[in-house]
């Protein structure tokens, strides 16, 4: 049983890898597209090329990220699959809906409600998470008021 439940775990996981794909790949190239500066083709070529080369060169941030979230010793396959459905679901929704949304902020909150709905609050690891909460808060406080002093 185990066995299984991990292949669909990778399964899932690659599910939630396309939809981290057409979710996101989209705003990273859609600038030098709409300005011309690229060919959606080129575009697409240069940022699968950049996204490749990224894998190799920089550290696993955000997987660390998630990892650091909460006691490991309450994560199990079910908390696992859990985030994950969690986290494809939710990319999905604002995919369609088109609301503006983090991929990987998605995959924190869903692994952090899977561990919560298991074990209870306590698991979470408060240090951990208030980081990238703490850059979702202050990152349109900051846009604001940088485009206040541009405006001025």
């Amino acid at each position: 049983m185990e066995f299984a439940l991990l292949i669909i775990i990778i399964v899932v996981a690659m599910g939630f890898d396309l939809v981290n794909g057409f979710h996101d790949a989209a705003n990273s190239i859609a600038t030098v597209v709409s300005t011309k500066v690229l060919s959606p083709t080129q575009a697409v070529i240069w940022a699968a090329i950049f996204n490749f080369a990224a894998y190799w060169v920089f550290d696993m941030s955000v997987g660390n990220t998630v990892a650091k979230t909460v006691d490991n010793s309450v994560i199990d396959l079910w908390v696992i699959l859990s985030g994950l459905l969690a986290a494809t679901v939710w990319n999905l929704l604002t995919w369609w809906l088109g609301i503006p949304s983090s991929s990987s902020h998605t995959l924190i909150g869903g692994f952090a409600g899977a561990a919560v709905a298991h074990a209870g609050f306590d698991v979470l690891k408060l240090e951990e998470i208030t980081k990238p909460l703490m850059f979702i808060v202050l990152a349109p406080i900051i846009g604001e008021l940088y485009l206040l002093l541009l405006h001025s």
